[in-house]
C-alpha cells in the first residue's frame, strides 16, 4: 500500500498541470496602472519598461514550453490561454515599438491578429488562433472581458494573473467592472443603451446567456424598456505610455 501511495504521489503532479503565475503577477503589478486618455479609463501598460526588465523574457517563458497537454481541467485551460493571449498581445507591441496602436503592427493585407505572435508549447501561434480556434470554442462568453488588445477601448488589462482556482470570481469582476464603466463598457442616456461594440462582433457567443440584452441585465440594473445598440466608439489608441 506504501508503495502504491509513493508511485501516486510521483505521477499525480503531472497531472493536471497548472502554470505559476508567480512572476507574471509580479510584472502586471509593477507595470500596469489606473489612467484616463481620450475620455477612456483603462490599465495603462509601461510597455518600455517592461521591455527593458530581465524578467520579460522569463515571462515569455512561461508559455513557451509549457506542456498544455496536461490542462486537463476546463479551467486551467481557460485560465492558460487568457493568460497567453495577453503575454503575446503584449509581446507583438513590444516588438513592434514605437506604435499608436497595436493595429499598426500589421496591415489590411496582413493583419496584426493574424501574424505569429510568440510561442505556445514550442509552436507558432497567432493571437486569432488563441481566440478564435481555442478560447471561443469553449463555451465562455466571459472571455471577452479577461483577453486584451492592447487598446484603450479593450477590457482592462488585470494587475494579476488569471488563476484556475480563482477563475469563476476574476470572469465575474472582470465584466462587471467593463459593465459598469461608462467609457467604453455600457452607457445609458434614459432608456437608450449603448454598449461595447464587443457584442456587436461577438453577439453569437452571447446566444446561452439568453442574447446580449440578457446577459448585460445581469451586471446592471437597466430600464425594462430599453432600446439597446453595441455602438460605443472603439478607441484603438495603444493602452500605453
Amino acid at each position: 500500500m506504501s508503495r502504491l501511495l509513493i508511485a501516486l504521489a510521483i505521477l499525480l503532479p503531472s497531472v493536471g498541470q497548472t502554470q505559476d503565475w508567480s512572476l507574471y503577477d509580479d510584472l502586471l503589478a509593477q507595470y500596469v496602472t489606473p489612467a484616463e486618455r481620450q475620455g477612456v479609463t483603462h490599465n495603462r501598460v509601461n510597455y518600455q519598461a517592461l521591455a527593458q526588465d530581465p524578467r520579460y523574457s522569463q515571462m515569455l517563458a512561461l508559455i513557451e514550453d509549457f506542456p498544455v497537454t496536461q490542462l486537463q481541467q476546463r479551467d486551467a485551460k481557460l485560465a492558460f490561454y487568457i493568460n497567453a493571449y495577453n503575454i503575446l498581445a503584449i509581446k507583438m507591441v513590444i516588438d513592434h515599438l514605437p506604435l499608436q496602436s497595436i493595429r499598426d503592427a500589421g496591415s489590411w493585407f496582413s493583419p496584426v491578429w493574424k501574424k505569429p505572435a510568440g510561442t505556445i508549447d514550442g509552436r507558432s501561434v497567432t493571437l486569432d488562433e488563441i481566440e478564435h480556434a481555442i478560447l471561443r470554442p469553449m463555451g465562455e462568453s466571459r472571455i471577452h472581458f479577461a483577453i486584451v488588445c492592447a487598446s484603450l477601448s479593450c477590457p482592462n488589462l488585470r494587475p494579476e494573473a488569471f488563476k484556475a482556482e480563482r477563475l469563476e470570481l476574476q470572469l465575474e469582476e472582470q465584466t462587471r467592472e467593463f459593465l459598469n464603466d461608462n467609457s467604453k463598457g455600457l452607457a445609458v442616456a434614459g432608456n437608450r443603451v449603448r454598449v461595447s461594440q464587443i457584442f456587436d462582433w461577438f453577439a453569437e457567443d452571447f446566444a446561452t446567456a439568453g442574447g446580449v440584452e440578457a446577459f448585460v441585465r445581469r451586471y446592471r440594473e437597466l430600464p425594462a424598456d430599453m432600446s439597446l445598440r453595441a455602438n460605443l466608439p472603439y478607441i484603438w489608441s495603444l493602452n500605453g505610455e
